[in-house]
């Protein structure tokens, strides 16, 4: 099976495409991720060229005339210094539109560890060439201890790095070439970095755009899945060693690089034992943790992502809780830029800019005249239209929670689902089946279609629809359920079963029970008791075609998604007292305009392969998993450097030995141009007991093919009721 798991600092790109992204001409290049074309892997966006400039005028009748200002010159400074209080300095990137020494622009931060000089240089090229083109600064650093930033970065979202923030905003501002207005934008760490910093309400911030976000650390990142621990947790922590281990380039920092270099290498932690030594809510998660404090951000908010990334997930939440001017968009992709997503995206430099010119400029665009949220309707799943566009269509919500969406319930009885609850029954589900492997991943693979986990699951299913229903918002499991065990999860899938007799994924949610009160304080089970819980699931939309029939589905877990209990267990549910309730849209009588020029790939003349899913056990009632993806070499012909990413993932278990599981990762990444030779490999292993996890992580570096630095830890760390 091919590997589509990526290191979240990784570039896989064409020549012909970094080419144009040196020259900033009008092509753009998407690399494609075997298998997942529409979703990357944590914190990672392959990316590269520059969108040609056009103008447009597309809007709603309600919003004035505004046009994407003709493109000019823009000058490039490859490297400066940003000097912190502490002395520390960050490296920056600037793209500043030409003649700004002269006439000050606003200016844009983007500020994340993934390598400015050699990982994210194609983005980085093609992004600022759009905004600095159309009159924005773009300014590019490297967070603390990553890429060619003085320091040592230890962790995500550290104190330091959000501290630092605020003083290069300052920074910018103060800089003859800025008005003194500043925006900061990013996606995934950097989407999570920008929501964390406006919290910190650095005077000068004047708006944000964050996307592929998250407002809990705990609860809605690549951590722990509904308080169970999440096989992502171990993929992210084997690429954010890297990250962390990284050299920098002396090209830029100087003949100090091996000192800067060596100096990370013994501050890098054994990240995997921190995140796993805290399987609670508590106060390591909750810094940064923006839901715990939503008028901490007091600038005008736009967050943007696509549904087939779970980080879309906290939208809904920050549209209804952020107390700003702040707006919402959703559309058919994965964990990537809109002006990348194929094989529909946007032109993405039409609405930020547009964005930008009304918070920085205080130019008339007209963009919060429009809708709150905008959100693609789909009518089929990314699984059944793949490779071709999903069809749908745009929607709109001039506020979020929109009042017309209504839930719907659908109850569970013994003969499916129904819109009245049934007499009293019960149902019992062991938990000794392995469920998951069509939805095998909360980030990185896309499902495929449900049938054989729904076989291995409790299913509801309703009545034929008369007509197309959609849905729109968090669907809501209510569940009156039990368990044999202190310890038990509960896996709520809601799939569409077409005429055909296939199940698609629409939504799912999942719970440890033992947290089924409060993330922070969980509490063991009553064996035989009942307990009403309810969590909702993925934020949706989705229209279920006339004919189709709603499928609930239930099992105790998902894996690999998430680890075992430490048990078999069984569940009890009590279906007069459970049901999954839809958010039910109406359909608009006149659709909103949409003001944004769409993007639509030409489709392939040879379709892809499907995925290669393994869902059959390789020996009787033992299921493993393997990707590999191998180290393939690119140069980078602007500056010589020659880069290389390799991955390798292992997860393994046998059906009624929850213990019996194993995860492994392996991550690669290397830099080369002339006599400068470096490596680092990392690598992380988890087991478990009924009490304990076992962890082992080991990280070496290699200078000129030989080992100058290495270093394991194998750790036993208590489970928590996990």
């Amino acid at each position: 099976m091919r590997a589509i798991n990526i290191l979240a600092d990784s570039m896989r790109l064409t020549a012909d495409v970094v080419v144009a992204v040196a020259q900033a001409r009008s092509t753009v290049g998407v690399i494609a991720i075997p298998e997942a074309p529409m979703s990357l892997s944590r914190r990672a966006v392959l990316a590269a060229g520059a969108v040609t400039p056009a103008l447009y005028g597309l809007k709603t009748s309600a919003a004035p005339v505004w046009s994407l200002p003709a493109a000019g010159a823009v000058s490039v400074t490859e490297h400066v210094w940003i000097p912190m209080k502490d002395k520390a300095r960050l490296s920056a990137r600037l793209f500043l539109p030409e003649g700004a020494d002269k006439t000050p622009v606003p200016a844009v931060l983007e500020y994340i560890p993934y390598r400015k000089r050699d990982g994210y240089r194609a983005h980085d090229s093609a992004w600022g060439q759009q905004l600095a083109s159309h009159g924005i600064a773009y300014v590019r650093v490297d967070v603390r201890g990553s890429g060619d930033s003085e320091g040592v970065l230890v962790d995500e979202y550290d104190r330091p790095e959000l501290e630092d923030g605020v003083e290069i905003i300052a920074w910018i501002a103060r800089q003859p070439w800025c008005t003194g207005a500043v925006g900061m934008r990013g996606i995934s760490w950097g989407g999570i970095n920008t929501l964390q910093v406006a919290a910190m309400r650095p005077p000068a911030l004047k708006a944000i755009m964050a996307l592929g976000c998250s407002d809990n650390r705990y609860a809605n990142d690549a951590h722990y899945v509904g308080g169970a621990l999440g096989h992502t947790n171990l993929q992210w922590g084997v690429g954010f060693k890297a990250v962390m281990a990284g050299p920098p380039d002396p090209a830029n920092v100087g003949p100090d690089w091996e000192a800067m270099w060596r100096k990370r290498l013994e501050a890098t932690p054994s990240i995997m034992a921190t995140w796993l030594e805290h399987q609670t809510f508590d106060d390591y998660w909750r810094r940064g943790s923006v839901a715990l404090d939503w008028e901490a951000i007091q600038v005008p908010t736009y967050v943007v992502g696509g549904w087939q990334d779970t980080y879309s997930n906290p939208i809904g939440r920050l549209l209804t809780n952020l107390k700003v001017p702040r707006k919402g968009l959703i559309g058919p992709w994965g964990h990537t830029y809109p002006w990348l997503a194929e094989p529909m995206g946007l032109d993405w430099t039409f609405e930020e800019v547009r964005w930008w010119a009304h918070w920085l400029k205080d130019e008339p665009t007209g963009i919060m005249a429009e809708p709150m949220l905008r959100a693609f309707m789909p009518y089929a799943t990314w699984a059944e239209s793949r490779p071709l566009e999903i069809p749908g269509r745009w929607v709109a919500e001039a506020s979020w929670p929109a009042p017309s969406i209504r839930p719907r319930p659908f109850h569970l009885t013994k003969g499916g689902l129904a819109d009245q609850a049934g007499p009293p029954a019960m149902s019992h589900y062991v938990g000794d089946k392995v469920v998951g492997l069509t939805k095998p991943e909360w980030i990185d693979r896309p499902p495929i279609e449900q049938s054989s986990d729904d076989a291995r699951s409790l299913t509801f299913d309703s009545p034929p629809l008369a007509d197309d229903l959609e849905i729109l918002g968090y669907p809501m499991a209510k569940i009156r359920v039990g368990a044999d065990k202190p310890v038990a999860k509960l896996a709520v899938r809601v799939t569409e079963v077409t005429a055909d007799g296939r199940s698609w994924l629409v939504s799912y949610g999942l719970k440890n029970l033992t947290h089924r009160d409060s993330d922070q304080t969980p509490t063991a089970l009553e064996p035989g008791k009942l307990y009403d819980v309810n969590f909702p699931l993925f934020l949706v939309g989705h229209r279920f075609r006339k004919g189709s029939r709603i499928r609930v589905a239930i099992s105790e877990n998902l894996w690999p998604l998430a680890w075992p209990s430490p048990e078999v267990t069984t569940l009890t549910l009590a279906l007069d007292h459970s049901r999954v309730e839809l958010p039910v849209r109406p359909k608009e009588t006149t659709p909103e305009a949409f003001p944004i020029p769409i993007k639509h790939a030409e489709p392939p003349r040879t379709p892809p392969a499907p995925p290669v899913v393994i869902t059959a056990p390789v020996s009787p009632g033992h299921y493993r998993i393997e990707l590999d993806s191998p180290p393939t070499p690119f140069t980078w012909p602007d500056i010589g450097t020659t880069t290389q990413r390799g991955h390798w993932e292992t997860c393994e278990l046998t059906e009624g030995a929850p213990n019996s599981g194993r995860w492994r990762q392996e991550g690669l990444s290397a830099w080369s141009r002339g006599d400068w030779d470096c490596s680092v490999t990392a690598v992380i292993e988890l087991t478990s007991t009924a009490t304990d996890f076992h962890l082992s992580e080991s990280l070496v570096a290699r200078k000129a093919g030989a080992v100058v630095f290495e270093r394991r830890k194998d750790s036993t760390i208590p489970r928590l009721l996990v």
